[in-house]
């Protein structure tokens, strides 16, 4: 079992920059793929990006790329989300999750919600134009 616990989130301005934390607690931290994915109030669950158990790995949806950045700590069994050049579309609770990387290809499966086995509870991010 693992649990996922996000922080960091909380109401920003356009433009402005957030820096999400997912703190994992439970089995090896290391085996586990970790991505991040956001709902939008009446709207799916989307993917936003995703980061390898070795770090050496990342994808990110295009609607972030070149703004967010995902990384790791195994030492720290954390995750992180730096989201910089925020937009007010980027209103959303933001939700942290893991899957083992030894079931699931990352390079083809990373951003399918369906592979994810462990989920935390969300954090509020809020964009004001």
């Amino acid at each position: 079992q693992v649990q996922l616990v996000e922080s960091g989130g909380g109401l920003v301005q356009a433009g402005g920059s957030l820096r999400l934390s997912c703190a994992a607690s439970g089995r090896t931290f290391s085996s586990y793929a970790m991505g991040w994915f956001r709902q939008a109030p009446g709207k799916e669950r989307e993917f936003v990006c995703a980061i390898g158990r070795s770090s050496g790995s990342t994808a990110y949806a295009d609607s972030v790329k070149g703004r967010f950045t995902i990384s790791r700590d195994n030492a720290k069994n954390t995750v992180y989300l730096q989201m910089n050049s925020l937009k007010p579309a980027d209103t959303a609770v933001y939700y942290c999750a893991a899957y083992n990387e030894e079931y699931y290809s990352f390079t083809y499966y990373t951003s399918a919600s369906r592979v994810y086995e462990y989920w935390g509870q969300g954090t509020q991010v809020t964009v004001s134009s």
